[in-house]
């Protein structure tokens, strides 16, 4: 039988000849995500750069719905139409859940 040397032997010989077909393919995709992820890191800093710049001259307004604390409601003139919610019926501790499939 097989050794762990001889074993060791083939595995580097099998390697060996994936590398050499997918070898080039594979060295140009990481030269292709290497060039990406530098451009994407430099248009980064370019941003940061503009909105430091823009920050100083004015604050930014982000739309969202502002809640009033404590009431659990929207305030007036935010308010958004939903659907209540689901009553939620207690059950005795004797009694199984419902199977709710069709």
């Amino acid at each position: 039988m097989f050794g762990l040397s001889e074993l060791a032997v083939v595995l580097i010989v099998v390697i060996a000849l994936v590398l050499a077909k997918k070898g080039p393919e594979l060295a140009r995709s990481a030269g292709k995500s290497a060039r990406i992820l530098k451009a994407e890191a430099r248009a980064m800093k370019e941003q940061e750069k503009e909105d430091g710049a823009a920050a100083d001259t004015a604050p930014r307004v982000i739309q969202g719905e502002t809640v009033v604390p404590g009431s659990g409601t929207a305030a007036p003139g935010t308010e958004r139409p939903f659907a209540p919610a689901p009553e939620r019926t207690e059950r005795a501790a004797d009694t199984p859940p419902r199977d709710r499939r069709p």
